[in-house]
């Protein structure tokens, strides 16, 4: 199962970088309670850098599509995003609003670039808050926000068709910050897909 979610990871001056990533969930090995997880970033992106250097994220479970729509087109500062260290490890900052965590370091390299695997094992994780679900518009979001960071990779035509066939279900059940979202999403792609 490929877990749609926010990662935090913090390169070598202790900058936090918040990235969407899709990781795949493994079951847990024989002796742990928790689940281990196939990291699959891009090589130039700022989370394989972290991850090849020191080896730790925090994978975060969240509804929060207009953060996930942000991060997927740009840069989003950590101010007031994170809130502390979990795990014993100054490379694992958990965001403050999200419903699960989970801290996790790498145990094994592979994959071949563009794009590296990463096995990585839980080390601790927690609950924030009850999930509160997603409806169409949310996952037509999280869509939308794949496409993006698909530009270059995928042909512009496909991109562009994809994300308009997903304005309907955003129209017919979008509140305020999926509307928002969806909408930073169309402006992304458009600027970039000319």
């Amino acid at each position: 199962m490929i877990l749609e979610s926010i990662v935090t990871t913090v390169d070598e001056n202790g900058v936090v970088n918040i990235a969407p990533l899709g990781p795949i969930v493994l079951p847990p090995d024989p002796d742990e309670l928790l689940p281990s997880f196939l990291l699959r970033p891009y090589q130039g992106s700022k989370t394989c850098e972290n991850l090849l250097a020191n080896g730790k994220a925090v994978i975060h479970v969240t509804d929060d599509v207009l953060l996930l729509a942000k991060t997927a087109i740009g840069h989003v500062p950590a101010d007031g995003l994170v809130c502390q260290a979990v795990g014993g490890s100054t490379h694992h900052q958990r965001l403050v609003d999200c419903h699960r965590w989970f801290a996790v370091e790498v145990t094994s390299y592979g994959g071949t670039p563009p794009r590296h695997e990463m096995k990585a094992r839980c080390v601790v994780d927690g609950v924030q808050r009850p999930f509160f679900g997603f409806n169409r518009a949310k996952h037509a979001v999280i869509e939308a926000a794949i496409l993006a960071t698909r530009i270059g990779i995928i042909d512009s035509q496909v991109i562009r068709d994809s994300i308009e066939a997903l304005r309907t279900p955003v129209e017919k059940t979008a509140g305020l910050d999926e509307a928002e979202a969806f909408e930073m999403i169309v402006q992304f792609v458009s600027e970039r897909l000319l």
